[in-house]
């Protein structure tokens, strides 16, 4: 048996829905734009239906986020969000820098600032960024103390 077969479930997407008009050739560019800029997603282009459908691939075919036009799009509270973790603080610290930037000249971009929890065994860092999307996206990083 290969280790693939014996790997726990994991997740590997969330899926959003959208008005149409959101998924329209301009607002899809700046979807791109901006996670491509801050998170490095990539187009799924094979995917991509205007005005219907927008894949995001999240570093890997097995990590995405599905972008789909309804007549009842989703709605959300200001902090509902998915995750995203990351190795480092740094990473996480580029990252943060990436969203404020993009923030600058662009004032769509929300942004709750980047916090660390201090467990003892554990620093919890995090910030969480949204933009065109109906939930954001907290990042995180574990930071493991001795």
């Amino acid at each position: 048996m290969s280790d693939d077969a014996d790997r726990h479930p994991r997740f590997n997407h969330v899926a959003l829905s959208l008005p149409a008009d959101a998924l329209d050739e301009r607002h899809r560019s700046e979807i791109l734009d901006f996670y491509g800029e801050v998170f490095g997603w990539e187009e799924m282009p094979t995917m991509t239906l205007d005005r219907e459908r927008l894949v995001l691939k999240a570093h890997s075919f097995e990590e995405f986020v599905f972008l789909v036009a309804d007549e009842n799009p989703m709605t959300c509270a200001r902090l509902d969000h998915f995750g995203m973790s990351v190795a480092t603080p740094e990473i996480l610290d580029a990252m943060y820098a990436k969203a404020r930037s993009y923030g600058v000249k662009d004032d769509r971009v929300e942004i709750v600032e980047r916090a660390t929890e201090d467990h003892g065994v554990l620093k919890l860092h995090s910030f969480y960024v949204r933009f065109l999307l109906p939930m954001m996206v907290e990042v995180q990083c574990f930071e493991w103390q001795g």
